[in-house]
């Protein structure tokens, strides 16, 4: 039966990642390049590879799951550590067209420093992909159109406990780091 649950579960974790994934579709076609925070192990690279082929996807995790992702091919590029490292963000400020930072991740940083540290990895008009709790929904938004950043999507997704979570897509400003 556990193993039922599980597959089931994995299903829908598709489903919901293959959603995120075409949400971005619809708004850039084909990114060039695009960071996940919190891969671990890489699920959500490997269902956005079905639809941006040529798109270079890294992550940047704390766990030692990404280097068996990054071993796998699974992202071209990992990252040990938090997305809010100095160093990580030093490395990578700027690199990306596409950040997503997804529900459900590994144990994440304080969440009020780790959206400035996704957006200063972006490029001026590129797109931050956020999953979170309704609860939280209202405050990132506010944060995000604080940092000179344009709300281009949003959504609601059933989880498996969750009654559901809010998606967020926002495009980066000039000025948003």
């Amino acid at each position: 039966m556990n193993s039922l649950r599980t597959r089931v579960s994995d299903l829908g974790r598709y489903g919901r990642h293959r959603s995120a994934a075409r949400a971005i579709l619809r708004l850039l076609p084909e990114p060039e390049s695009w960071l996940d925070v919190g891969t671990g192990d890489a699920r959500f690279p490997r269902t956005a590879r079905r639809l941006f082929p040529y798109t270079s996807i890294d992550g940047v995790d704390p766990s030692p799951r990404i280097a068996y992702a990054r071993h796998l091919e699974h992202i071209e590029e990992a990252y040990a550590g938090h997305v809010t490292d100095p160093h990580i963000t030093t490395i990578l400020r700027g690199r990306y067209d596409v950040v997503t930072l997804l529900d459900r991740r590994s144990p994440a940083p304080d969440p009020r420093t780790e959206l400035p540290a996704a957006l200063a990895l972006l490029r001026p008009g590129g797109l931050l992909l956020v999953e979170a709790e309704p609860r939280e929904a209202h405050g990132l938004r506010g944060q995000l159109e604080g940092r000179c950043c344009t709300i281009v999507a949003t959504s609601r997704h059933t989880l498996d406990r969750l009654p559901y979570t809010c998606r967020i897509i926002a495009r980066r400003g000039p000025s948003a780091a």
